[in-house]
C-alpha cells in the first residue's frame, strides 16, 4: 500500500505524519514551528521530517499545507506576514521534488482544512463552504462542492486581514487577542494564560475570563456575517484550536451571527465546528495533492 508523508506548517506547530493511499492517517507527530527561524530554518525542519521517513517508508509522494499566501500551481510561497520572516519565495515543489524525485504539492493550510472538512469532515455534502480557522490569526477558505476558490490572484478569503472599524477582523477575534485581553484584565504578569486554560477558568465561574470569550465570540460574529453577506455559504465550518470549544461556544457565536445577520439568511447557514481537529491541514494536504495529480494525469492524456 502506497505512502505519503503529510506536513502542516502553522505559525507555531509543524504536524506531520504518514498517510495511506486510503487516506488513513496512521502515524502523526509535531514539533514547534520555531517560525522567527524563517522560511529556511522551516525548509530545513520540513527535510528533516522526509529524511526521517524516508529511511521507513517507501514514499510515494510529499504533500504540505502551510500559512502564508500558496502558489498551488507553482507550488511555492508567494507572500507570509512577520510572524514568518524570509518565507516568500520558499520553492518547496521545485526544492523537494529534485532532492526526492518524487511528487511535491502544497496548499494554504487553511485551504487544505477546509479541503479535508468538505471530503470527509462536517461539511461532507456542503454545496458551499465557508471555513474559518481561529488561531494565531484568523485564516479563511470559501469552497465550491469540494474545489477551494482561490480568486484572481490566489489570495481570495484572506479574510483575516478584514477591517472592522479601526482594527482587522484577526486583530479582534484571533485566540492571540483572546489571551491578551484576558492577561490584560488580569494585571498579573506572573499567569501564563493561554487558550485552554482560559476556557477552564470560565468554566469554573472566572467573570473576567468570561468576559474576554464573549467579546471575542461577538467579533466573530460579526465578520462572519460580513462574509456571508457577500457569498452567501450553505455552511460555516469553525477550526483552529480553541474551537474544541463547541459546547461553550456554538450558542454564544450563533447569537452574534443572528445579531450582525439578516435573520431570512442566518436561519438558512449550517453553523459547525471542525471535525478532524488538529489533523485537518494534514488530511487536506492528502486530498490536494491527489486531486492535483490526478488532475496532471488527465492533462497529460
Amino acid at each position: 500500500m502506497k505512502k505519503y508523508v503529510v506536513i502542516d506548517i502553522g505559525g507555531t506547530m509543524i504536524k506531520y505524519g504518514i498517510v495511506d493511499q486510503n487516506g488513513s492517517l496512521i502515524r502523526k507527530n509535531k514539533i514547534p514551528t520555531e517560525a522567527e527561524l524563517g522560511g529556511p530554518g522551516i525548509l530545513s525542519k520540513v527535510i528533516k521530517i522526509i529524511d526521517e521517513y524516508q529511511d521507513i517508508y517507501l514514499l510515494s509522494g510529499i504533500c504540505l499545507s502551510s500559512a502564508g499566501m500558496v502558489d498551488s500551481e507553482k507550488g511555492e510561497i508567494f507572500y507570509s506576514g512577520p510572524s514568518i520572516p524570509n518565507y516568500a519565495g520558499t520553492e518547496y515543489k521545485k526544492i523537494l521534488e529534485k532532492r526526492y524525485s518524487i511528487p511535491c504539492e502544497i496548499e494554504n493550510d487553511v485551504n487544505c482544512a477546509g479541503i479535508a472538512e468538505v471530503i470527509s469532515g462536517s461539511a461532507k455534502g456542503s454545496r458551499s463552504t465557508l471555513c474559518l480557522t481561529i488561531g494565531t490569526g484568523i485564516g479563511g477558505c470559501f469552497l465550491i462542492d469540494s474545489e477551494v476558490f482561490h480568486g484572481y490572484s490566489n489570495s481570495a478569503c484572506e479574510v483575516g486581514y478584514l477591517p472592522m472599524g479601526q482594527a482587522s477582523f484577526q486583530e479582534l477575534a484571533s485566540t492571540t487577542t483572546l489571551v491578551k485581553n484576558v492577561a490584560k484584565a488580569h494585571g498579573d504578569s506572573s499567569i501564563e494564560w493561554d487558550g485552554y486554560r482560559i476556557f477552564e477558568e470560565a468554566k469554573a465561574g472566572n467573570q473576567k475570563c468570561i468576559d474576554a470569550i464573549d467579546q471575542m465570540s461577538d467579533f466573530l460574529g460579526q465578520g462572519i456575517a460580513t462574509i456571508c453577506y457577500v457569498i452567501n455559504p450553505q455552511t460555516v465550518v469553525l477550526g483552529g484550536g480553541i474551537m474544541v470549544q463547541e459546547v461553550f461556544l456554538k450558542n454564544r457565536i450563533e447569537r452574534a451571527l443572528y445579531k450582525y445577520l439578516l435573520p431570512t439568511i442566518a436561519e438558512k447557514i449550517n453553523l459547525t465546528f471542525a471535525h478532524h481537529g488538529n489533523d485537518a491541514g494534514m488530511l487536506g494536504a492528502f486530498y490536494h495533492f491527489m486531486n492535483r495529480q490526478r488532475s496532471l494525469k488527465e492533462c497529460r492524456r
